[in-house]
């Protein structure tokens, strides 16, 4: 996993600390005010070593939080060394868990801290931070002054650990929402589409098995039989559709029941100008330019795929910019493709609405299914362009 250059210079700046703050314990508990001599000892030299052992362990201290710290209390707890070390990795333990072992974590560590402070406490005058801190000879005002710095020192990196790590968990909740919510809209306009097709199709299926109903009554006998398989054929085709599809829509298992009566045809290429007249009754100028060559021999999938990616475009500028006004423009023709754009003025003040973004989800997906492509966002002229291509292949 890399690591930024703050997180680097962050281990750097802790590592450093930790090994200068065991120095200087190191050094106050060996040193003779009285002869301005160092003496070290074989206990105060083994605590120095397992204090620097301590801090150099800090840099693993994010990847096993719970290992660090219980490698750090260890100096403080049984040895002469400082206790910053374990802090610094009490941290990184409340950044990355909040449970029943970070509380029995801070508890040993802060004994641990409580142990160091006090040891540094007793020292002489001229060798002791805590001692000048609190400033008393007595038994009982040292105590609860160790208590209370203690506590002080342990609730610092505590809350420190605790607030990043909310933050980052609300961080990935909101990354995780966003991502559920866009693939929901997907699902929806896969949907969408399924049914859009089971309605197209169907439509046609049950067109040829009339018309082949009708060529069986009104012809020979040899072309009757074949009229006969041709609906037959349609039938099951209707009915084999309309269960692919129900388990595409919505997951339900196949079925056996008579299909229902297909919906009608979904709005294509033609209507287009409809819906801009009824966008405009809604209170949204819109300018229409259509230069399309064969609009009404477009492929289904095709014709509505343009109507829905202008519908939502024009849904999109009536809620988040409400009386600003758009131009569409739609333009194409067999092999080169269709290019649509809506283009609208951003809003001055606009105002987040429920759901934003997921109709936008839904014109990537629609667009993905046929193979084009789409952009969309706000340009340097301070409008909202919804650009896309689509395919519209000859056969």
């Amino acid at each position: 996993m890399r690591r930024s250059a703050l997180g680097i210079v962050t281990t750097v700046a802790a590592v450093a600390l930790s090994v200068l703050s065991s120095l200087f314990v190191w050094a106050a508990d060996d040193y003779d005010l009285t002869t301005k001599t160092l003496h070290p000892t074989l206990l105060g030299t083994l605590s120095l070593f397992a204090a620097i052992g301590a801090a150099v362990m800090l840099c693993w201290r994010h990847r096993w939080p719970l290992l660090v710290t219980a490698i750090a209390v260890v100096p403080p707890l049984l040895m002469r060394a400082e206790a910053l070390a374990a802090l610094i990795a009490l941290s990184a333990l409340a950044l990355h868990r909040r449970d029943r072992v970070l509380w029995g974590m801070g508890a040993v560590v802060f004994v641990a801290t409580g142990f160091a402070i006090w040891r540094d406490a007793s020292r002489p005058e001229g060798n002791t931070i805590a001692g000048q801190l609190m400033g008393t000879d007595t038994v009982v005002a040292k105590v609860i002054g160790v208590v209370v710095l203690t506590a002080v020192l342990v609730a610092i990196p505590l809350t420190i650990g605790i607030l990043r790590g909310v933050r980052i968990d609300l961080a990935r909740r909101e990354r995780n929402e966003r991502e559920l919510r866009d693939e929901v809209t997907r699902q929806e306009e896969r949907s969408r589409i399924a049914h859009e097709m089971h309605d197209v199709l169907g439509h046609r299926l049950s067109l040829l098995s009339l018309q082949a109903g009708a060529l069986e009554v009104n012809s020979s006998p040899k072309t009757g039989e074949v009229a006969r398989t041709v609906r037959t054929t349609a039938r099951q085709s209707l009915e084999d559709l309309r269960q692919v599809i129900g388990v595409l829509r919505d997951g339900r298992e196949f079925a056996t029941q008579e299909p229902p009566v297909p919906e009608r045809p979904q709005p294509t290429l033609v209507d287009l100008p409809e819906l801009v007249a009824n966008t405009r009754r809604a209170g949204l100028p819109v300018n229409l330019t259509v230069l399309l060559d064969g609009a009404g021999a477009a492929p289904a999938p095709l014709s509505i795929a343009v109507y829905r990616i202008v519908q939502e475009s024009l849904t999109n500028v009536l809620r988040h910019a409400p009386g600003t006004g758009a131009d569409v423009t739609v333009r194409g023709g067999p092999g080169a493709g269709i290019t649509l754009e809506v283009v609208n003025p951003l809003a001055a003040t606009a105002e987040p609405s429920p759901g934003g973004g997921t109709g936008l989800t839904g014109i990537a997906e629609r667009v993905g299914v046929l193979g084009g492509k789409v952009s969309f966002g706000p340009t340097e002229e301070r409008l909202f362009a919804v650009r896309a291509w689509l395919p519209w292949t000859t056969q």
